[in-house]
């Protein structure tokens, strides 16, 4: 990716990484033809703004970087100050599509536990008798009465658990209303 596309994400990472964020982008996406088309002073100013921004120590380039792209980012930068690495609170992220942040003022945490075969013999049934929409109608239920986390079990004698397993994630993962959660199996 080039300086345009990885921007939102240098961003975000710069906020919350406890170390170096180090970013090396390409010189654009790949053209027709497989070359790239971002100059060496388009890409130096975009990663000259990163580094005053403090969302760089390291920085770099990729595919379709030139020396003469080196030098330009070298130029912009220079005399920038490093990011400064935040302190950043220990606490468990888990995510989703979305992140869930469970620190020492979480309280409670609402896991979903009813895609779950050895918990919900309804689960169960669906789970068995191949009704993936139904089954997937638990898990939406679940994330839209407020739960967290989704527990996710396969663990049942008269099935492959991991042939369900495998099936019903994916399934899972293709519905952003519900995937939007961590899910633990």
């Amino acid at each position: 990716m080039g300086p345009s596309e990885l921007r939102p994400y240098v961003e975000e990472l710069s906020r919350i990484a406890d170390c170096l964020v180090s970013v090396h982008p390409n010189a654009g996406l790949p053209n027709a033809f497989g070359g790239y088309d971002e100059s060496p002073e388009s890409m130096a100013r975009e990663m000259t703004d990163w580094a005053k921004r403090g969302w760089l120590n390291i920085v770099g380039g990729c595919c379709g970087t030139t020396p003469s792209h080196i030098a330009a980012i070298l130029a912009g930068c220079r005399g920038v100050k490093p990011r400064v690495i935040p302190r950043i609170e220990s606490r468990c992220r888990l995510a989703g599509l979305e992140p869930l942040n469970i620190g020492s003022g979480s309280l409670f945490v609402n896991v979903g536990e009813r895609t779950n075969v050895t918990g919900s013999s309804q689960f169960k049934k669906w789970i068995l008798a191949g009704e993936d929409e139904a089954a997937l109608a638990v898990a939406r239920d679940q994330v839209e009465n407020g739960a967290q986390i989704l527990d996710v079990n396969m663990d049942e004698a008269l099935l492959d658990g991991e042939a369900a397993m495998t099936r019903f994630l994916r399934r899972l993962a293709t519905e952003p209303d519900i995937a939007r959660v961590p899910v633990m199996i």
